[in-house]
């Protein structure tokens, strides 16, 4: 096997090409480590020791760092490794190495980050955001349903009319333009049509 290049992946990082294909990224020390050069012949040995040791061993320590800094879904961690250029099955060996620790759990994320913004934002907003960060919808739609059986179900109502208020909203005086303008702005943020059209409809007093 063959080094036919060589490239800067960064300050301390380079990418390396083997037989005129992306092969890894290498720090810079293992670079001189392994003595690899452009031209040079890297053999079977320690081609298996880099992709079997050495990178395995990184991608499952840059996840546990990831994981120490906040909490990430299962997709967001598989992006933040692909970001590192680090090849499918040692993405997948390093989630795995995760998941077995309990260290990513999907569900047990939704659960958190309904619990925090179901005060704030409207549950379609929220489902739109999970789905965004790879949480399936079935998952933020059971966790829902529980809430609403357990009485912890958002108020959508209340949040439209509290948004409402902030933009000085006065249902006798606005036009039919204003009106307009607002049903959109509610909409943007993931209220029902319905629960729009209640909220323009009502004194937006204080609850």
């Amino acid at each position: 096997m063959t080094v036919t290049g060589i490239e800067e992946a960064g300050k301390k990082k380079v990418r390396i090409f083997i037989d005129d294909e992306f092969a890894f990224v290498l720090y810079k020390g293992e670079l001189r480590r392994y003595r690899i050069s452009e031209g040079s012949e890297i053999g079977e040995g320690e081609y298996s020791e880099i992709m079997q040791e050495v990178l395995p061993r990184r991608a499952k320590l840059r996840s546990m760092n990831l994981l120490k800094a906040r909490p990430y879904t299962e997709k967001q961690l598989r992006d933040k490794l692909r970001q590192g250029e680090y090849a499918d099955s040692l993405i997948e060996e390093a989630i795995e190495y995760v998941k077995s620790y309990g260290y990513i759990d999907d569900r047990r994320y939704a659960e958190d980050y309904i619990s925090y913004y179901a005060q704030y934002r409207s549950r379609r907003r929220i489902e739109q955001e999970l789905l965004y960060k790879g949480i399936e919808r079935d998952i933020t739609q059971e966790i829902f349903e529980q809430r609403e059986e357990e009485g912890e179900g958002p108020d959508e109502l209340a949040m439209a009319k509290k948004l409402l208020r902030k933009k000085n909203y006065d249902p006798h005086t606005a036009q039919i333009r204003e009106k307009q303008k607002l049903s959109a702005f509610l909409y943007r943020k993931g209220f029902t049509s319905d629960t729009i059209r209640r909220a323009l409809s009502l004194d937006i007093t204080p609850d």
